[in-house]
This record gives C-alpha cells, structure tokens and sequence, in this order.
C-alpha cells in the first residue's frame, strides 16, 4: 500500500513541439508530480503545466524515471474554506532556542543566563510562604540564535528594531524556496524567479540548520548573491530569511545582500530552521523582536503557521 504523505518527483528526457514553431528539448530535468504511477501523457500534462508553457502541440518522453523526493515548487496545502469547521492548524517553530554559552557566531559573546539571580536579591517577606517567583537577567549579543536584522544594523540613520513596523515582521504571507540539494553554494536570481514574492516573507532552505551546533555551522555555508538580493529588492520582497549562518558571502567584506536588502527596508532573518516543515505557500510567517531603540539586531521566536482542510 503506497504512502498517501510520500512525495514524488520524475526526471525526464524530452522533447516538446509548438503548434506555432519550434520545439524545446530537456535531459534530466526533474518535476514535482502528484504520485508514483503517472502515465506518459500524465506526465507530459505536469511538465507542460510546470513549465507554464503556452501553444503546446505535443510532448514526446523519451525517457524517465520516477524519484521519492520532497517536492521543491509545492502547490498551496488545500485551505479550509470560511466558517467551515474542522479545518487543521498547522505550526511550525523555526527558531532556535537560546541556551546557557550557547555558540551562535564564532567569536561573539556567547549568552550568560541567571535564571534567579533578581528573585534571589528580594527581601525577605516579599512574598508568602512557598510563594516564589523565578525572576532572572540575562546576558546577551544581539546576534544570537535566530534574529531578526533591521535596516539599522547596516545603516546607523535607519530604522532600529522599535521602528520596524509589525507588518514587516507579524503575519507575513510566506513562500519557502527549497534550494536543499544544489551543488553551488551561490544561490543566485534563478531559483526565485517561478515565484511571486511580492509583499511576501521569502525564506529559503537550504538545509543547512543540520550543523547547527557544530563547527561546520560557521564555514562554507550557501548564501545569496548580490543578483538574488536585487532581484528580491525589485520584486517587492517584504522579509527575506535563511536556515544558514549568514545570508551573505562572508568572504565578501561589501556584504551586498544585507546592504541591498536593509537599504530598501527589507528585515533579514538569519539562522531560520525546521523549513523542511512548511507547505511551499500558503503559510503566515512571524519573527518579531521586542522594541529595543537604539538597537539593530535581536533574537526572535520565528514560527510559521497554516490550515489544512478536514
């Protein structure tokens, strides 16, 4: 009995000819499709349908095969329609959790957490007897954990993360980009443009949360390119976000994808994980800092949520 959550891709070889001219070849090329058994013409419907492409006469297959993978274009999760009941909610934490000298950047301080240390100072007879009250102070750098960068952590006259507006960070209509598998560490223009970005939270996986943690984490991490970022910039991107340690080359002292993307208002979430959890779309997305003035960067609690009919 098949797996009704598996997910299927198929890789062709194939050749598609136009009713008004002309015809297009591919090798390899990989589609998401619906299950494990599609016919050819099923097939040929799916890659005409992927592709998005218009005056289609006929589609030879010339080869393929049938894969067990996660899809990496997935379709919306079915929404429940208003005022039907029953409809699931689905959440998901993308946060790491802080913890006592915990390792975020090599080199930054790393949080100091007294979980009763102000508790402790109280007079006596603050409280009753067996009342008591953890009240702790903790130490921290902005860059820690999953956070949240605002335009005033690139440019001091910007934005600080009391002036960032909720609709920057709270509820975001998201889209993930699954980049997970590519063999460049550049992710560049390419892989965003099938998607429509704008006013949306942007979060790409790559998949590299799995060395959180190790010290692979801080080293040949993916990042985005200076194109990508222009083109996030130009589409209206409202946060961009990413499950590695920078969303820049950090071999590059411009840093142009920060610089690009807090110059045009747009906050960056870095150190993101969990995205394997996520539908493709359809999901809200939120990262929100408490408003520190006179501050850039701070941790943040970043869940997505999203509905599943009954």
């Amino acid at each position: 009995m098949s797996d009704p959550a598996a997910q299927y891709r198929a890789e062709l070889d194939f050749e598609i000819t136009f009713s008004n001219g002309g015809s297009l070849r591919g090798e390899g090329f990989r589609i998401d499709i619906a299950g494990s058994g599609p016919t050819e013409d099923e097939l040929g419907a799916a890659l005409i349908a992927d592709l998005g492409l218009l005056m289609a006469d006929r589609v030879e297959i010339r080869r393929y095969q049938i894969l067990s993978e996660r899809h990496k274009r997935a379709a919306p999760p079915p929404r429940a329609v208003p005022g039907t009941s029953g409809a699931a909610l689905h959440r998901a934490d993308l946060s790491h959790p802080i913890e006592q000298g915990m390792v975020t950047i090599p080199g930054l301080p790393a949080p100091r957490i007294m979980a009763d240390s102000v508790s402790a100072q109280l007079p006596p007879g603050q409280y009753a007897p067996g009342v008591q009250f953890a009240i702790g102070e903790i130490t921290l750098c902005g860059n820690t954990g999953t956070y949240v960068d605002s335009p005033f952590h690139r440019y001091p006259d910007r934005a600080d993360l009391a002036a960032l507006p909720l609709d920057r960070l709270a509820e975001l209509d998201g889209v993930l980009i699954d980049v997970t598998g590519a063999a460049a560490r550049a992710i560049g223009r390419a892989p965003f443009i099938p998607y429509r970005v704008e006013g949306k939270a942007v979060l790409v996986r790559t998949g590299w949360d799995r060395h959180w943690g190790t010290g692979a984490y801080a080293g040949e991490h993916p990042f985005l390119t200076a194109e990508a970022a222009a083109h996030l910039v130009r589409s209206g991107a409202r946060l961009v976000g990413i499950d590695a340690s920078n969303i820049d080359d950090t071999r590059d002292p411009q840093r142009p994808v920060h610089s690009q993307l807090l110059a045009a208002g747009i906050p960056v979430c870095e150190h993101l994980t969990n995205l394997g959890e996520l539908p493709g779309s359809g999901f809200r997305f939120s990262a929100v800092p408490p408003r520190v003035a006179g501050f850039g960067t701070f941790p943040v609690r970043a869940y997505a949520t999203w509905e599943t009919a009954p």
